[in-house]
């Protein structure tokens, strides 16, 4: 499939996969348009971010995804829908679960009878998070979906509605489920920045669980997933991993983010950071082989050099980090 000349629509084009995969796209020749949460600030959040050479080429729209008028709008004319817009900070969903719902679930909603009028393909952004602590390792797209903590489970009904609207509606959507994603222009409510910002900052970097086990997946393969997801007509219908089926321990991260800033560094407990214990998620390993057969994908950024990238980026671009404030 050849970008060049297609309309696309990216929900969420201001957070962290969404600015990389505006920024690829652009690049690739499609015409965009960003969907952005209104702000009196006008704030366009990691957009700012891009060389201005790709901004020139940005249609940026604000509005309220939960708003179907404001969304059906957008839509209109689109050949594919990347809905990534959504609240995705597990403790923030502990607090302000009914707000966390209603844009997940709701605005799920709103993309998808949106884009069924307009008959449109549609992306849609899940989360690994929806699978819970492993049953079974690697985990495949057949692996129980468990609601440990409300955002998962606003991912878990956003996915069920994506089913729905191609089981019933016949609307060419495909669900990808990122595993860990990291790199550049990501907020330290993510574990990888918030290590990184302290250890090039503090004397200690504080953590909760240090324990469980993730697989981590670098930006550009992440976005080279979505951009092969909506290209695939074999995709059409399924959910699918996009990870690297590698594991490793947050307290492992730690140590090797440690040895690439100041090797002295400790490690320290923070209790505010702990999850309650039955929503904390222990283990994610992804079976990344449906993404390999459907899309022709798999990972290419050894985690080692995505840190590393990442570390470079976060040094250079310190001040826009509260470092050390525990954010949820």
């Amino acid at each position: 499939m050849s970008w060049q000349g297609k309309q696309v629509l990216v929900t969420g084009a201001g957070g962290f996969i969404g600015s990389h995969l505006v920024e690829a796209l652009v690049k690739a020749g499609a015409t965009v348009v960003t969907f952005l949460r209104y702000n009196s600030r006008n704030g366009r959040g990691n957009l700012d971010q891009l060389d201005p050479a790709v901004l020139d080429n940005l249609e940026i729209v604000f509005g309220d995804i939960r708003n179907f008028e404001a969304i059906n709008r957008e839509v209109k004319g689109c050949d594919v829908v990347f809905h990534l817009a959504a609240l995705v900070g597990i403790p923030y969903s502990y607090k302000n679960t009914r707000e966390v719902v209603e844009t997940n679930v709701l605005g799920t909603l709103n993309v998808l009878t949106a884009s069924r009028e307009s008959v449109c393909r549609v992306v849609h952004t899940s989360s690994s998070e929806v699978y819970g602590s492993a049953c079974y390792v690697p985990i495949d797209e057949k692996h129980p979906l468990q609601g440990q903590s409300p955002y998962s489970a606003s991912k878990i009904g956003a996915d069920k509605l994506a089913e729905s609207f191609y089981t019933s509606f016949d609307l060419p959507v495909v669900t990808v489920r990122p595993f860990n994603c990291y790199g550049p222009r990501q907020s330290a409510r993510a574990v990888i920045p918030a290590m990184i910002t302290q250890a090039l900052c503090m004397d200690e970097i504080r953590l909760g669980n240090t324990n469980t086990l993730r697989d981590f997946t670098f930006v550009s393969d992440t976005v080279a997933g979505f951009m092969a997801a909506a290209e695939s007509d074999t995709a059409v219908g399924k959910a699918i991993n996009l990870g690297s089926g590698k594991e490793v321990t947050i307290g492992e991260v730690a140590q090797t983010i440690g040895q690439m800033t100041r090797p002295e560094v400790k490690v320290r407990l923070d209790p505010n950071r702990l999850r309650p214990s039955k929503s904390e998620v222990t283990r994610l390993l992804a079976d990344n082989s449906l993404a390999k057969q459907v899309l022709n994908w798999e990972p290419t950024v050894p985690l080692s050099e995505g840190l590393a990238k990442t570390k470079d980026w976060i040094a250079a671009n310190l001040n826009l980090y509260q470092v050390g404030l525990y954010q949820i």
